[in-house]
């Protein structure tokens, strides 16, 4: 499995069993390491399910620095560059997870199943003589004349040369991420950057949310500063009663989040009909309603846009009888409801919570993290990998991604140094 005569001895405590922690605890043990991997839950891998609707999206073909956020997320460069998209795809493949490239370059494992990714890495974790140790929460890490000196909640206490911590961050609470890692990793001198939910559904300002609960349309979402757009995106995007969700809203939710810690004023621009201008929709739509004969207003835009949405658009446009002659419809009232169905502007109030969340933006602060080791500048001989670092990605594979890269760094430069 490795090579025995790479075998140093070093003691490598892993503190966190997600994604990072088990290829961090793999990597370490290859290059010689004798490791301990401790995960709170009662078995590791438990948020590896959940990915990918269940289909475990592990990587993406496109991945780049260009797709991560964070304080500096330059940062991320030198790990996604020793331990690429292509390496990730080859090392799964040597644990036999047989890939898929899907649209936007998502890699799925051909079985469909994330259930199967998280078996082959405990597969290779137990090949590997790794020590698993589940229902350890973590409560305390010294460090004490070059040793580690790692206490468990239940009293027991663990003593290793290296640490990894790879507890993840408080995104998804119910995999067992409750931020705990930031405790012990502050009581050790480090800092952190603001946390808040990433990959997240936005909440809205208006009273009209409940009547279109559901409605799902492809068009463009746009977070708005100062007039100014600052992220964007396109795809299917859901109307909810608090607000919106949808891929796109996901994509675009870190900005809105970032905006919001710092008080600032950030707003949703929509586009409903986003591939005609609105002067060009103004048009059609003075068209349409000369050419609709008895119809009502409201009834005129069926077929245009989605049934449970015409009542609220007109009201919004100031359009108060629905049942009006569509043909008695001004310039002025066409120019309104195209501008509304070209951009809606709303008041972005906030975000879904952390249950709702998929990622955690923001985290220990990355000044303090040499890149190319993933070694503390603070406390010599602890590493860190994963989501508990201030570096996030975007929606497709990204975050699992750097959770391969930033852990085989670590478990590597962990083992060896």
């Amino acid at each position: 499995m490795f090579n025995e005569m790479m075998q140093i001895n070093q003691h490598v405590i892993v503190v966190g069993g997600g994604a990072s922690g088990m290829m961090a605890a793999i990597t370490a043990r290859k290059h010689g390491a004798k490791v301990t991997l401790l995960e709170r839950n009662p078995r590791v891998g438990k948020k590896i399910l959940a990915t990918g609707n269940g289909r475990c999206n592990y990587t993406n073909i496109k991945t780049d620095v260009c797709c991560y956020q964070g304080n500096n997320p330059q940062f991320a460069q030198e790990a996604l560059t020793l331990f690429d998209a292509a390496k990730t795809i080859e090392f799964f493949e040597k644990l036999g997870i047989a890939h898929k490239i899907e649209d936007l370059g998502k890699v799925f494992p051909r079985s469909d199943q994330a259930s199967s990714v998280l078996d082959v890495l405990l597969y290779e974790l137990q090949s590997l003589s790794v020590e698993i140790l589940c229902d350890a929460y973590v409560v305390e890490i010294r460090k004490k004349k070059g040793s580690f000196i790692v206490k468990l909640k239940e009293g027991k206490t663990l003593y290793g040369d290296r640490v990894i911590l790879t507890s993840g961050g408080k995104a998804m609470p119910s995999s067992g991420s409750d931020g705990n890692g930031y405790q012990l990793v502050q009581e050790l001198g480090h800092t952190l950057t603001p946390i808040f939910p990433g990959l997240v559904q936005l909440k809205l300002s208006g009273n009209f949310f409940k009547q279109i609960e559901g409605v799902k349309f492809v068009g463009t979402a746009e977070v708005i500063q100062q007039e100014k757009g600052t992220a964007k995106d396109r795809g299917d995007i859901l109307f909810g009663n608090y607000g919106v969700s949808g891929p796109p809203i996901l994509q675009i939710s870190r900005k809105a989040g970032e905006m919001l810690q710092k008080n600032q004023e950030a707003q949703l621009k929509l586009s409903i009909i986003d591939d005609l201008s609105k002067a060009h929709l103004t048009k059609l739509l003075t068209k349409r309603f000369r050419n609709s004969g008895a119809k009502t207003i409201s009834f005129s835009l069926v077929g245009l846009i989605n049934k449970r949405l015409i009542p609220v658009i007109l009201k919004e446009s100031g359009i108060k009888d629905l049942n009006v002659p569509a043909a008695t419809i001004s310039l002025h009232e066409a120019e309104k409801i195209a501008g509304l169905l070209t951009d809606w502007r709303f008041m972005i109030t906030g975000t879904k919570g952390w249950p709702h969340a998929q990622v955690t933006a923001g985290g220990i602060n990355t000044q303090e993290i040499d890149p190319e080791s993933m070694e503390s500048k603070i406390v010599p001989g602890l590493f860190f990998a994963g989501e508990i670092i201030d570096i996030d990605g975007m929606c497709g594979g990204f975050n699992l991604q750097w959770a391969w890269s930033s852990g085989f760094v670590a478990g590597r430069q962990a083992a060896i140094q």
